[in-house]
């Protein structure tokens, strides 16, 4: 299939489509595409020269985008096919396609490094993306987070031979992908609403690993239950042990820095510029990617880690200030048990010895149902929780589901149930002083008001 000039979106303001957006933007296209509500996402796209619209009507379809013969129509699976555009276009003699098949043309176009996985895949593929940006190689970045040194989500470099994607598994959109370097982070079921059952999520990594372009490579966490079916070249890495590990590792003054092992040698002195202890492992693995795709130059790779500043929502600081009792309030993405876990730990990490308050909002309703338990258990290592109503996204409730499901099996010594119009009078309530906001849904946008209260002289 090859790119048509016109590019029209249907579901434009995913933070996933943007960056394809952004893309065919540079590569002189007419781009448009529809969303169901503004954003200030869209509302950048739209500066940029992208022509969306906030209607689902066929009507609202602009005129340049009605040739199935001049226009690529790329949709997001969270768009239904009840919508009133996606039925015109499918009436009309388009053939709509996935935003994972469009990546999918790109990384056989160019060497992709592809990042799947549960969990980390932002961040890895967010730091891989950055070392290889500041390098002589460069890079074009489809990703899953706004990075915070550059305020996009997508890097673009037209002599670049190299493509970094977030490689999503949800819908088995990463079928679609040819990698050059495939990294796989962590396979903890989920999304089982899609797939079942733990056996079939884990099958569809299999699958992932048999995308490998010929001469390509594949890196795996060394705790993976995976039974790869890639003939080529397999490494293995963690925090301790495999082709790729660290060592030497020294915590101090709110630094983390350590020693880079890979199979030729040691790399010394790697400073994480987010000093996390999840984002040892993240930087690993990316690190390793980079040096398997031929381009590490420790000199780049040094500079690249210590100025990384993260994704944004990817245990990202909203107030931070010294002393043994200053104020600290982090948000982070996390919405599977075992990532809302590794965040918790990663703050219990930082700030030893310090009473610990976490407000976590599900996201969704199946998730909830899967691993109500499991979100329990992660939750309990806090010493206060806030738990929030459910974040439904693209589902409809599923019938006795509620957070209350979760909330019974907390034990930590303090837990309140609160709906989102309640959480910040019970934040200024309480007022912690090590705060942790978690998940996926929009837990994010009372943070302003939140570190305003907690920030206020009392």
């Amino acid at each position: 299939m090859d790119f048509k000039h016109n590019i029209y979106f249907l579901g434009a303001g995913g933070i996933g489509m943007a960056a394809l957006e952004r893309y065919f933007l540079n590569a002189g296209c007419r781009v448009g595409g529809y969303d169901r509500t503004p954003s200030a996402l869209t509302d950048a796209l739209v500066a940029e020269g992208v022509n969306i619209n906030f209607t689902s009507e066929a009507e609202a379809i602009p005129e340049e985008f009605r040739n199935p013969d001049t226009t690529l129509v790329v949709y997001t699976p969270a768009v239904p096919e009840t919508n009133g555009q996606m039925q015109w276009f499918r009436a009309n003699g388009f053939e709509p396609v996935k935003r994972a098949k469009v990546l999918g043309i790109i990384t056989s176009q160019l060497k992709g490094l592809c990042f799947a996985g549960t969990h980390g895949k932002t961040t890895t593929s967010s730091m891989a993306a950055h070392i290889l940006h500041s390098s002589s190689a460069k890079c074009n970045a489809f990703l899953g987070g706004v990075l915070r040194n550059y305020n996009t989500n997508c890097l673009l470099s037209a002599d670049s031979s190299y493509a970094v994607i977030e490689a999503d598994e949800y819908d088995r959109s990463f079928h679609h992908l040819h990698p050059y370097v495939a990294v796989i982070t962590s396979m903890d079921p989920d999304h089982l609403d899609i797939y079942g059952t733990a056996e079939a999520y884990y099958e569809s990594f299999a699958v992932f690993t048999e995308k490998i372009v010929n001469g390509g490579k594949l890196l795996l966490h060394t705790r993976l239950p995976l039974e790869s079916r890639f003939v080529g070249s397999v490494y293995r890495y963690s925090r301790d042990e495999g082709d790729f590990h660290a060592q030497n590792i020294r915590r101090a003054n709110g630094s983390i820095i350590f020693d880079f092992v890979h199979p030729q040698g040691v790399v010394t002195d790697i400073e994480l510029g987010v000093p996390v202890e999840v984002n040892i492992e993240n930087a690993i693995a990316a690190m390793a990617a980079v040096w398997l795709a031929g381009e590490f130059e420790e000199h780049n790779v040094r500079q690249a880690m210590k100025s990384f500043m993260g994704p944004k929502r990817r245990f990202e600081f909203w107030h931070k200030e010294a002393g043994a009792d200053g104020l600290a309030i982090i948000d982070d993405y996390a919405h599977h048990p075992m990532e809302l876990k590794r965040s918790i730990e990663s703050v219990k990490a930082l700030y030893p010895g310090r009473e610990l308050t976490v407000a976590f909002q599900p996201h969704l309703y199946s998730r909830t149902h899967d691993f109500a338990s499991e979100f329990a258990q992660a939750l309990s290592l806090a010493d206060n929780v806030l738990l929030l109503d459910i974040y439904p996204a693209r589902e409809e409730p599923i019938p006795g589901v509620t957070s209350d499901i979760i909330f019974k099996d907390i034990t930590s010594p303090g837990k309140t149930l609160v709906t989102k119009d309640e959480l910040v009078a019970t934040v200024a309530q309480q007022r912690p002083r090590l705060l942790l906001t978690v998940g996926a849904g929009d837990i994010c946008n009372y943070l302003p008001e939140i570190v305003k209260i907690l920030t206020a002289k009392s």
